[in-house]
């Protein structure tokens, strides 16, 4: 009996496509999976076999789609699915139906993928770890006590346990890059407007992106295929790629010219295994035949902390009065998380000028970033200053909205530029500590060119192999009924 864990989605879908599994075998392993696996890691909150079966044993829309019959988890904040729960992660919202679907969750599902339940997220996605109040912390397969990483953490800890292959997340912040590197997964941030946020319009003001976590390159190229794509009345539109992402996955980048800097953009202490990870990865690259140089661009990261945050919270904000209209009310002090008031509380001494004004100090500090890629193909930097810290710190409160936008941006200085710039950028698992917990590598790329991220990624992970490289807590290491090894 094969075991499905050992395989990718695409490897999955193989086995579909050449009758050697129909889909729900397929969904039915991953189900006895996260059966097995959840208790331990808290990763799934909302489960959805008894849907999954049924849409399994449907005949397959799309069958010939490299995705097709593929078990997939959606994220409990973004993407929406109709008549399933959706809280993100909020006690104000438990209990609340969705009653719609996204585009990116149509499109998911069009492509064949099969929704097995949801992944847990941190309220309204606002801490880089996922131990939202109303579910408890989603644990790392690395070490459960240590975090996944957040906003996409539910679905970094079921991906990289084996539960599924690849899980849907977002990033507005670094919500997917963060919990790649701290699960030791491929994880990429597309380029603004490159998925579709309909029927919402831009999330963030453009600063939030839609896509997935997965094991290998190859799935989030071919998972961002049968996604990307504008929809109509969609307020930012990415330029159109001339082939497909996958098939730039092992086809030749050529010799580019890339940029590397461990040195963060404001104060911020980095911890030597993140700065020996970009490092090494520049020497890799350099090995590979890449001009690699020590560089960065130039703009003031420390006069962009207020500005994001002052976004940020105004997103909170907007929460809170959707929380009001669920409601019939405003929400009790214990429906919402301390650090969620105290970003709702910041939000409200601000109007809509101090809104506009933090938006034009994002713009103009992208327009002093961009000549860098006129002059470099990527940027190298860590993906954190730090490698998974353990649970209970980055939820908490640090006095008030700006001190803990701050203090976590200590701990995640470089991911919100690509969010800032538009960029797409993606952590790669290059690197792991010495008691085996992995460290990622963050590379950014020119607005626009997920091709060549994809033609790179793919470079290194021939060049260093990091699939066979699984976590103490993983399918392939748990018995499972009626099997010797994992389902």
């Amino acid at each position: 009996m094969t075991d499905f864990a050992e395989l990718d989605a695409i490897g999955q879908a193989e086995l579909v496509r050449t009758g050697q599994a129909s889909p729900l075998e397929l969904v039915d392993a991953a189900i006895a999976r996260i059966e097995r696996l959840n208790p331990i890691l808290n990763a799934v909150i909302v489960p959805l076999f008894d849907q999954a079966r049924t849409t399994a044993s449907l005949p397959l829309l799309h069958p010939d789609s490299v995705l097709a019959g593929v078990p997939f988890l959606l994220k409990d904040l973004g993407a929406t699915l109709a008549g399933t729960p959706q809280s993100r992660g909020s006690r104000a919202f438990s209990g609340h139906v969705s009653d719609h679907d996204t585009e990116l969750a149509r499109r998911q599902r069009d492509a064949g993928l099969i929704l097995v339940g949801k992944t847990s997220s941190p309220e309204f996605g606002n801490h880089s770890t996922s131990e939202p109040a109303l579910y408890g912390p989603a644990r790392n397969p690395w070490n459960p006590e240590r975090t996944t990483g957040g906003s996409s953490g539910g679905s970094a800890a079921a991906v990289a346990s084996g539960m599924v292959p690849a899980a849907h997340a977002n990033d507005g912040a670094g919500s997917i890059r963060i919990p790649a590197s701290c699960c030791g997964l491929f994880g990429l941030k597309p380029t603004r407007g490159r998925n579709s946020w309909s029927p919402a319009g831009d999330v963030l003001a453009g600063v939030a992106v839609e896509h997935a976590v997965t094991v290998t390159v190859r799935d989030s190229a071919a998972i961002l295929d049968a996604t990307a794509g504008w929809a109509p009345g969609d307020p930012s539109i990415a330029p159109v790629p001339t082939r497909p992402y996958l098939d730039e996955v092992g086809a030749d980048p050529g010799r580019l010219r890339i940029a590397w800097t461990a040195r963060p953009p404001f104060e911020a202490e980095i911890h030597p295994d993140c700065v020996g990870a970009a490092r090494g990865t520049a020497e890799l690259l350099a090995s590979l035949g890449h001009e690699v140089e020590e560089a960065a661009p130039a703009f003031d990261g420390e006069a962009l902390i207020e500005p994001f945050a002052r976004i940020w919270a105004t997103a909170n904000l907007a929460d809170y009065r959707e929380a009001c209209a669920f409601l019939g009310r405003e929400p009790r002090r214990d429906e919402l998380e301390i650090t969620t008031w105290e970003l709702v509380e910041y939000a409200r001494q601000f109007d809509g000028a101090d809104f506009l004004e933090a938006l034009d100090t994002l713009a103009g500090a992208s327009r002093r970033v961009a000549p860098f890629f006129e002059r470099y193909d990527a940027w190298v930097t860590p993906t954190l200053a730090q490698p998974p810290p353990g649970l209970g710190i980055l939820n908490q409160s640090y006095g008030g909205a700006l001190e803990w936008w701050r203090f976590d941006g200590r701990f995640n200085p470089w991911n919100p530029i690509a969010n800032m710039t538009g960029q797409p950028a993606m952590s790669i698992p290059l690197h792991w500590t010495t008691d085996g917990l992995p460290i990622g590598s963050l590379i950014f790329g020119r607005f626009g060119d997920e091709s060549t991220l994809f033609r790179l990624a793919g470079q290194l992970e021939a060049a260093r192999p990091w699939r066979g490289r699984v976590p103490p807590i993983h399918a392939r290491s748990m018995t499972v009924p009626g099997r010797s090894q994992g389902a």
